[in-house]
């Protein structure tokens, strides 16, 4: 039954009957009638006033100058990849030529729609079925171009062409939405694997900025560090040169020597009362109680020490008689008698 309803002639745009040649004749717009005079042509009225000769003259054929649709029908296409598709489409027409589309050919719409039926056939069959989906408006220029160079002859122009549906079979269209969703998972994972990749660089980023940050301010309190330390080491330096000036200024006046004879012995005396507090091994000299002569050894290298500055002073200053009731050796005898 398809194949017969495609064989079926287009239905004919011609109307009820011709108008009858009473002389006076009024053309409607947009409407060419062609005249025979004794069964040749003779002319084409123009729409409006027209005189014609009774029995002689004959209307034969009325063209509507109008654009015309035509519903192509639905027919079936093997792409190139042999795949089956049911297509059908729209038809856009108009008369250019009423002389040739009157003589040209019997029926112009039905020989028109046949060659768009057949054009769309073989345009279908150059594609894949992808490309048919995505090429609808080439193809659609494709079929009105050789719809145009076979109906010249016609006075038929074709203006476009439009394809309404496209049906392919269960089979196949289940297939291109397995098709569909695969390539949508795809495009969800690769988006998936580029935001964890963005977001794997983006933290790498920002702990090596981290991390050179801390490396910054870890050289800045090192250099800060260093320089406190330097600051306080020349502090302290300062501080015990003033201490050495002040303590050699103190140990030049008189009574200096018996002032530094005690300072040793209160150190040692204060040294040796702290034995045995931190450790429970101590080496301790032979003599550990004998104080006087601790005491004479310390000051016995402090002498040794200053001689060169005290040959200098005996040059400068006049030699004095030394008592032997110095107040250094009353002091350390003191000691040793509180000692014992």
């Amino acid at each position: 039954l398809k194949r017969a309803a495609q064989l079926v002639p287009a239905p004919c745009r011609w109307n009820s009957g011709l108008p009858m040649n009473i002389g006076v004749l009024f053309v409607p717009q947009q409407e060419a009638w062609v005249v025979e005079r004794m069964g040749k042509f003779h002319r084409i009225l123009e729409p409006g006033l027209n005189f014609l000769i009774p029995l002689l003259d004959r209307i034969r054929y009325v063209q509507s100058l109008k654009e015309i649709v035509i519903n192509v029908p639905e027919q079936s296409a093997v792409t190139l990849d042999n795949v089956t598709l049911q297509i059908d489409g729209v038809l856009y027409l108009r008369v250019m030529d009423p002389y040739k589309a009157s003589y040209g050919v019997e029926d112009p719409e039905y020989a028109v729609t046949q060659l768009a039926q057949t054009t769309m056939r073989s345009e279908l069959g150059k594609l894949s079925l992808d490309r048919v989906f995505r090429e609808r408006e080439s193809l659609n220029a494709s079929i009105v171009d050789a719809i145009n160079q076979a109906s010249d002859c016609w006075g038929i122009r074709c203006l476009r062409y439009e394809i309404k549906d496209i049906h392919v079979p269960p089979r196949v269209k289940e297939s291109m939405q397995m098709q569909v969703e695969a390539e949508r998972r795809k495009r969800a994972t690769v988006l998936e694997s580029e935001g964890t990749r963005e977001s794997a660089i983006n933290v790498a980023e920002g702990q090596k900025q981290a991390q050179i940050l801390a490396s910054e301010a870890e050289k800045a309190e090192q250099i800060n560090k260093a320089a406190g330390e330097a600051n306080a080491m020349l502090v302290k330096a300062r501080a015990k040169a003033e201490a050495i000036q002040l303590l050699a200024a103190a140990l030049a006046q008189q009574h200096g020597n018996a002032a530094a004879s005690l300072s040793v012995a209160e150190q040692y005396v204060n040294a040796f009362s702290k034995i045995a507090k931190d450790s429970n091994t101590v080496l301790l000299p032979a003599n550990t109680g004998d104080v006087t002569n601790m005491v004479a050894q310390a000051l016995g290298i402090y002498t040794t020490l200053t001689k060169p500055q005290a040959v200098k002073t005996q040059d400068e200053m006049p030699p004095a008689h030394e008592d032997a009731h110095s107040p250094a050796t009353e002091v350390l005898k003191a000691e040793q008698s509180s000692s014992s």
